[in-house]
């Protein structure tokens, strides 16, 4: 495994990270969490990224009793703050009032005193950039979080933070956490990575497989068992495209060519930024972690011919 340093900061997070969504406290079992989690751990992950709006909070829940008998200062643990969670009208958003009831929630559903990061899951248009900052440098300051960071904000935005911490002399966001796969790029290439540049910022992506169409599980149709087949994510149904599983089985056309699987090839193609600090990846077995931990040893595949390979496959490609 190897690690990268989040942005500018001192922490360094594995390359391969585990997420909750999803599958924690719904789609698989505690029990099957737990070996996950501490599959993960035994393969070098050291990094486990969850939100208080996951199962309605069970997966919170379930990765904390997961990580009971692992050593709490080798592990990265996220959450994120934003979602409906609480009866009323200040039961959601990042005003000082909901941040701080969230973050003593998820303390207590995790089991643990910090966290090591927490992010903003959404921007709040209803709550000043200001009070933000401040409620977030303050539990920095706390000990309640050692980093702060966003989800799916726009550059603008994060930028926006990062100035009133600077004249405040407040702590500012160190991390954004964008989706980033082949089919939804242009925001973290073009639009993100410059701000990466400028004031340090790091990057832990989401849904490195396009909710799982980047596997190749799909080119033949919706298996029964798969995550597209299920009420709940029947909406994913509505992104599995001819054009896209066209798109996919060329890939799997090049990954094959380096010895890789599709899903490797695109959790490497991934890797290749150096502004990724780490990928969040999902899992439903063993074998999954298995598989995704071995992409980032196979970075070193992606030769120029490979990357302009898949360049030319791509261009075909659409925003998810």
């Amino acid at each position: 495994m190897h690690y990268r340093r989040l942005g500018k900061t001192g922490i360094k997070v594995s390359e391969i990270s585990l997420g909750a969504w999803v599958t924690f406290g719904a789609q698989i079992d505690d029990a099957t969490a737990a070996r996950l989690v501490h599959s993960a751990y035994e393969q070098g992950i050291n990094f486990f990224d969850n939100a208080d709006v996951y199962a309605e909070g069970r997966a919170e829940l379930v990765l904390g009793q997961a990580i009971r008998d692992l050593p709490r200062e080798a592990l990265v643990l996220s959450s994120k703050v934003f979602g409906p969670t609480m009866p009323g009208p200040n039961g959601r958003g990042l005003s000082r009032k909901h941040i701080i009831e969230s973050v003593h929630a998820s303390l207590k559903r995790l089991g643990t005193d910090y966290l090591d990061i927490y992010f903003c899951h959404r921007f709040d248009p209803d709550t000043s950039i200001d009070e933000v900052v401040r409620t977030m440098s303050d539990l920095v300051r706390q000990g309640k979080i050692l980093y702060w960071g966003t989800s799916e904000w726009q550059p603008w935005q994060i930028a926006l933070a990062w100035g009133v911490a600077q004249r405040d002399g407040l702590v500012p966001p160190a991390v954004e956490q964008p989706q980033y796969n082949m089919f939804h790029r242009q925001r973290v290439e073009e639009e993100l990575t410059p701000l990466c540049r400028e004031i340090g910022l790091g990057l832990t992506t989401w849904s490195p497989l396009a909710f799982g169409i980047l596997t190749g599980k799909y080119n033949d149709g919706i298996p029964e068992d798969s995550r597209a087949a299920r009420e709940d994510t029947l909406w994913l149904q509505g992104h599995i495209t001819p054009e896209r599983i066209a798109i996919v089985r060329a890939l799997g056309e090049i990954a094959a060519q380096i010895g890789l699987s599709t899903a490797q090839l695109a959790i490497a193609w991934l890797l290749r930024r150096k502004e990724v600090s780490t990928v969040i990846t999902g899992a439903t077995r063993e074998e999954h972690i298995e598989e995704n931990v071995a992409a980032g040893e196979a970075v070193s595949r992606l030769t120029d011919d490979v990357l302009d390979a898949v360049e030319e496959v791509l261009k075909e490609g659409c925003e998810l």
